[in-house]
């Protein structure tokens, strides 16, 4: 009971739109369960009985005032029913649907603030599932469960206790069902509520098929897999409608049962009234009111099974959903930890060691020591470490031992806001969000100038492409970028990254997977990006590499060579082998290129002219830009 307790906490927010809503659920069930006496009212006071000899009714002394009265009364009362059933429901769902609102807050900002060790781990359909449905458990838990379990209890006493004052005889009869119709309610829900979460968890795994199938979409085509992806959603989609029809059936079993035990027990009270009336110990009005409240009670006794599973439901799903905002990051920002200022750049490592566990050392005793304005390049095989050290930069991930600083500042002892915005960083899987080419690039600064906009686009070699857009800069982005090329999608990042002006920057093998032309273009806004700047880079590319103040060489999270390109080339080890198996067909591309040539363009051309690097123009008419219009009439193909 504890997370239905927890749970209070967010209604207590809205107590007084919840103190109302109780107040509209008291106003209905006295609205409603008072209408029937209203009738016996009438009917014995406006309808007197005429008895002749014997005592036998001989006629009825009508009182038409009091008949205009009772049926004014009825009608009253049900506007008033009406009234505070409209408040109940618009309340109730008002209070349902902001705690929701806050719940599906809290678990987001909450996700937002985890560190990657937590992402690392999670699977984001158990999430969604969890921000979708259980939260959708809590909000028909509040209405459906609180409220309407509320309402059947107040019109099960005010008309159990009116039947007993009346008659106690007959309400034995009449009550006889209630437990017998609650009880059926209850196994009918326990029936359906498995199938239900079935129905739940369907959905979730059909709409993962479809999205799969979409996002993949050029995967599919390319392998001819058309069949194959229809064929899974047409199973699951078949799951979902046997589903469905598995829980009809259930409920149009146990309907026409329930039903029929109503209709058994009013037929059983009239049988038995009608007796009692003939005897003289009960009044035809009496019997009239008894009739009433047991149709009155048909419908909510019969659902009162399903209004209490929303309580079990509600503690399932609160279980889930707590989970998820109660999770703490491993990254925690500590107490009275100090903005930090701008800096120069002085990034230092001093026997930094990592552990995603204690059982094995990703990162071991790593010393670095790079100046403002130094490009330190970071190489080795896969697994090395390498993408582990720029991530500690940042503090994706707290380091296990030593300490890293920043202008001989521990980051640890800094906001990670402040940390974050000194850090501009390009990943080597560029993610471009869904909105135009100027909300991706100023997504860091969304109060920039477009002025400020178009000044990085051009740093980074990408304004020409983007002004021959239809649209230009209000050019809508695809899903993660699908509409752009890998190199495009890069110079967007790198612009993005210009924005912001940070003075240490982070490339995570950011020119790995571009054609040569490309990266001519990529290592231009670079140099741009780079000047005056810290720079960490990942890279496979010979012009980076050579143009680094200092190349750290990772073996097994160890630092196993340190120098400049020149030096290592001289030395026996990891570095030589490296440049031997995956650098050295570069180097030969460049035509031989000197150390300290960094950024030097292709190789010189017949006649002794160094080719120019392509022109935007030139590159759209080999591959022509997709925009609102282009992308429509290119569906068959889409970006390279």
């Amino acid at each position: 009971m504890r997370y239905l307790l927890r749970l209070n906490s967010y209604i207590k927010v809205y107590k007084r739109s919840f103190a109302i809503a109780w107040l509209c659920v008291i106003g209905a069930a006295v609205f409603q369960m008072a209408s029937p006496l209203l009738v016996r009212y009438a009917i014995d006071f406006g309808l007197k009985p005429v008895r002749g000899a014997g005592g036998k009714v001989v006629g009825l002394d009508g009182n038409e005032n009091l008949l205009i009265f009772g049926a004014a009364a009825v009608i009253l009362f049900a506007i008033g029913r009406g009234l505070a059933s409209f408040g109940q429901q618009f309340l109730g769902e008002s209070v349902g649907q902001k705690v929701a609102y806050d719940i599906r807050n809290g678990i987001y900002n909450n996700l937002q603030r985890l560190s990657y060790a937590y992402h690392d781990n999670a699977q984001t359909g158990q999430i969604m599932s969890r921000v979708t449905q259980d939260v959708e458990s809590i909000r028909m838990y509040i209405n459906m469960g609180l409220l309407r379990v509320g309402y059947i209890v107040l019109i099960l006493l005010i008309s159990v206790v009116g039947m007993f004052v009346i008659n106690w005889q007959l309400a034995l009869v009449s009550v006889v069902s209630i437990p017998i119709l609650i009880w059926r309610s209850f196994i009918m829900a326990q029936k359906v509520r498995p199938v239900w979460m079935q129905i739940q968890q369907n959905q979730a795994e059909m709409t993962q098929v479809a999205e799969e199938g979409l996002s993949g979409i050029r995967v599919v085509k390319a392998f001819s897999r058309e069949d194959f992806e229809s064929e899974k959603f047409r199973e699951a989609s078949t799951r979902q409608a046997n589903l469905s029809y598995r829980s009809s059936q259930i409920m149009a079993w146990h309907a026409p049962l329930m039903m029929g035990l109503g209709q058994l027990q009013i037929a059983a009270t009239v049988g038995f009234g009608a007796w009692l009336i003939s005897r003289g110990s009960l009044t035809a009005a009496d019997l009239l009111t008894f009739t009433l409240w047991l149709n009155l009670l048909q419908l909510p006794v019969r659902m009162a099974g399903f209004a209490v599973t929303f309580f079990s439901r509600a503690i399932t799903s609160s279980e889930r959903i707590f989970e998820l905002i109660d999770a703490q990051s491993a990254v925690q920002e500590h107490p009275g930890a100090q903005p930090l200022g701008t800096v120069e750049g002085h990034v230092r490592f001093e026997g930094v060691g990592f552990s995603y566990n204690s059982l094995s050392a990703v990162l071991a005793d790593v010393d670095i020591d790079a100046r403002p304005g130094q490009v330190i390049a970071l190489l080795g095989p896969t697994g090395s470490g390498k993408s582990t050290v720029v991530n500690l930069i940042p503090r994706f991930y707290d380091v296990t031992s030593g300490r890293i600083t920043i202008d001989g500042t521990d980051i640890r002892e800094v906001t990670l806001d402040s940390l974050r915005k000194n850090i501009g960083i390009v990943q080597q899987d560029v993610f471009l969000f869904l909105g135009t080419i100027r909300d991706n690039i100023a997504y860091g600064r969304p109060e920039a100038t477009q002025e400020d906009v178009e000044r990085a686009a051009k740093a980074a070699r990408i304004h020409d492409f983007i002004v021959s857009l239809p649209y230009g800069y209000d050019e809508w982005v695809g899903e993660r970028g699908v509409t752009l090329s890998g190199g495009q999608k890069q110079r967007l990042a790198i612009a993005r990254t210009l924005l912001m002006d940070p003075k240490i920057l982070i490339f995570d093998d950011s020119t790995a997977s571009v054609d040569s032309q490309t990266e001519f273009l990529i290592q231009q806004a670079l140099q741009e990006l780079m000047h005056g700047r810290t720079t960490f880079v990942i890279a496979q590319r010979l012009r980076t590499v050579m143009r680094a103040d200092e190349i750290i060489v990772l073996e097994r999270g160890r630092v196993v060579q340190r120098g400049k390109h020149a030096e290592l080339l001289e030395q026996e080890g990891l570095y030589r082998r490296i440049f031997d198996l995956e650098l050295r067909d570069q180097e030969e591309a460049l035509g031989r290129a000197t150390p300290g040539a960094g950024g030097a363009p292709p190789a010189a051309a017949p006649g002794g002219r160094a080719p120019v690097a392509p022109s935007q123009g030139a590159r759209q008419a080999a591959a022509p830009p997709v925009g609102r219009a282009s992308r429509a009439a290119a569906s068959g193909g889409g970006a390279s």
